[in-house]
């Protein structure tokens, strides 16, 4: 009787080690919520069968994941733009908890600013942006504003000028350089730099030699302060899309420690296509971890039923997800207003909005989800191992992510997407953006 159920948990443990590599072997470095550790960990739980602490190690890395603080420390001297960058960050501007900005400094003593969208979910309530004073502006001596700021507690340094980065600028850079701790260098305000330029000299004008100017004279700068080694990031806080913000949030990915880099996803804009995806590709890694952990608790196969307590987790789900990505109703009224169109309008053109309501009387909400597994499973390569140890539910769940994460690219696109017909007032949409293998795959509509 023992060898028999040691047999069994062998094979599922085979089954689900398979799974687990299956799944994780293809996220890119700046994706990855798991060390390389925790995987090989939870890996050989699962091969020797030992499926309670392949389980035990999955929720601790859970547990890690959701309640992992991240503090990203805002510096600069006065009037660099630190607290409209972390307005940027936290897709603010004039809103009520905004940071708040100014032509002279309004910031003397360090304050934090968390994210307003999600202050009951745990990942976001761990994620905090402090605005810090320039070193300039106090009268702390430099180790006594390390010390003032509590410099040791954040996890990485954004140090911002808008002109020329200052000697108290470099000062700091050194400091944090002896703490271990990373820090980059942003130079702002570089959408002023070049209106004024082409102002200044509209027949000459060139963006791209203004911008290689631009940061051909930071470098000079960190390199005469022996900081060569050390990016620039040239950004305006008005038009994250442009300039170098992904290059940013890339490099900030890669280097934090893999269980912050989930939090830290969610906490950022859309910006790019290649933001979403990371965004996707981080809450994918939680929902088969939650899915694998399951599977090795259960003590049967589950079946294919997709009961009510299901459809109302399903529910809170796809929430959650559309809030991430900012397609909550709260956001799509702003985004509405933006694009002249009626929010009706606005939710015809996305395909997250209905995903749990029933436009055909022939068909009950139960078989539109098993509809949903199907054509999930038939872009994605068939269920994982024989899918005897994963509900519907999961499968449903990435469904969902993959639609709301297509839709965030619909909206990205929004200025080529959307377009207002002559003198009928009606928005109509001129791509269709479907889900194919994690890609969105645009045909004419």
């Amino acid at each position: 009787m023992g060898q028999s159920s040691s047999t069994s948990s062998h094979i599922k443990g085979d089954d689900l080690a398979s799974s687990f590599g299956k799944v994780f072997k293809d996220f890119k470095i700046e994706s990855q919520i798991l060390s390389q550790e925790t995987i090989t960990l939870i890996k050989t739980h699962l091969k020797e069968g030992d499926l309670q602490k392949a389980a035990s190690a999955i929720s601790d890395a859970l547990r890690d994941i959701d309640n992992a603080p991240l503090n990203i420390a805002v510096t600069g001297e006065p009037g660099t733009g630190k607290s409209s960058f972390i307005n940027a960050l936290r897709g603010m501007e004039h809103d009520e908890g905004a940071a708040p900005t100014g032509l002279v400094e309004t910031t003397l003593e360090r304050i934090s600013y968390k994210h307003p969208k999600f202050p009951n979910i745990i990942c976001f309530s761990n994620v905090t942006s402090w605005d810090l004073p320039g070193m300039m502006t106090t009268t702390f001596q430099p180790q006594m504003y390390l010390k003032k700021m509590k410099f040791c507690e954040y996890d990485v340094f954004i140090i911002i000028s808008f002109t020329r980065f200052k000697i108290s600028d470099m000062h700091l850079a050194a400091a944090i350089k002896k703490m271990k701790k990373n820090f980059y260098f942003v130079r702002t305000k570089v959408d002023n730099d070049l209106y004024n330029i082409k102002m200044s000299k509209p027949s000459t004008f060139n963006k791209d030699e203004v911008l290689q100017g631009i940061r051909n004279d930071c470098v000079t700068q960190l390199q005469n302060a022996n900081m060569s080694d050390t990016q620039v990031f040239l950004i305006s806080s008005l038009d994250l899309f442009s300039y170098d913000f992904q290059s940013l949030e890339t490099t900030l990915l890669k280097k934090l420690p893999a269980y912050k880099c989930h939090i830290f996803m969610q906490y950022l804009p859309n910006v790019t296509e290649a933001a979403i995806d990371q965004k996707r590709d981080s809450v994918r890694q939680k929902v088969w971890l939650e899915a694998i952990k399951a599977g090795a608790t259960a003590t049967i196969p589950f079946m294919g039923l997709i009961g009510d307590k299901d459809v109302e987790k399903l529910g809170e789900t796809l929430t959650l997800y559309r809030s991430y990505f900012g397609l909550d109703d709260a956001s799509l009224e702003t985004m509405a207003k933006d694009l002249n169109v009626s929010m009706e309008k606005l939710k015809a053109n996305l395909k997250s909005p209905h995903l749990l309501t029933v436009e055909k009387e022939d068909e009950s909400l139960g078989k539109k989800l098993l509809r949903y597994v199907e054509k999930f499973c038939s872009v994605s390569g068939g269920l994982i191992a024989t899918g005897l140890y994963f509900r519907k539910i999961f499968y449903l769940q990435n469904y969902f992510l993959e639609t709301v994460a297509s839709d965030a690219k619909v909206i990205l696109n929004k200025e080529e997407i959307f377009k207002e017909s002559l003198g009928s007032g009606k928005a109509y949409l001129l791509q269709d953006v479907g889900i194919e293998n994690g890609k969105s795959d645009t045909t004419n509509s």
